[in-house]
């Protein structure tokens, strides 16, 4: 018997960290949004992942998920982990989001929400394709480390590390859809 959905509720309305990466893919919300739920899958499309695994699975298809990632600096890359709870809202033709929240790693207590609108006539190579504007929205206060924590969070961790996996994550998933 498969579990519950988790029940992540909303994301928060304030934080310290705020960070938007957003992108017109030439793919329909389905197409897209079966692509960023299928975690499992995101290292055989996206070079940067090197690991994901979802436990805990839920009917939703959401659960507890382990992910393990490298942001590149030039030829090196620096790794990075985190463990996430995951839900699955909404799925074929209809309202679709996926929403995170980290629950180990030194991103504890971020929230993150993927969201999917259709955006018709808005895919600029070609305007007469199907086009969903996906959006990642990270929210965080930041590490609890005294005195550095907020300073790190807003001036590394959110702009370096966040901004940079994020925004290739959405590029190598938007590729694969418009591959299709």
């Amino acid at each position: 018997m498969t579990a519950e959905p988790l029940d992540l509720g909303p994301m928060p309305e304030h934080c310290r960290l705020r960070t938007v990466d957003e992108r017109v893919v030439g793919a329909s919300a389905d197409r897209i949004f079966d692509l960023a739920r299928a975690v499992e899958a995101w290292p055989t499309h996206l070079r940067h992942y090197r690991a994901v695994e979802l436990s805990d699975r839920r009917a939703d298809g959401g659960g507890v998920v382990a992910m393990a990632a490298g942001r590149p600096f030039g030829p090196l890359s620096w790794p990075v982990r985190w463990v996430a709870e995951m839900q699955v809202i909404g799925g074929q033709g209809g309202d679709r989001a996926i929403r995170f929240r980290h629950i180990a790693g030194v991103t504890r207590g971020m929230e993150v929400e993927w969201s999917f609108a259709p955006a018709p006539g808005q895919f600029t190579p070609s305007p007469n394709r199907d086009a969903t504007r996906v959006r990642i929205l990270h929210m965080w206060n930041g590490p609890s480390w005294p005195l550095v924590g907020g300073v790190a969070a807003s001036w590394i961790i959110g702009p370096v590390f966040i901004h940079g996996i994020a925004s290739r994550t959405l590029a190598g998933l938007a590729a694969t859809a418009e591959c299709a």
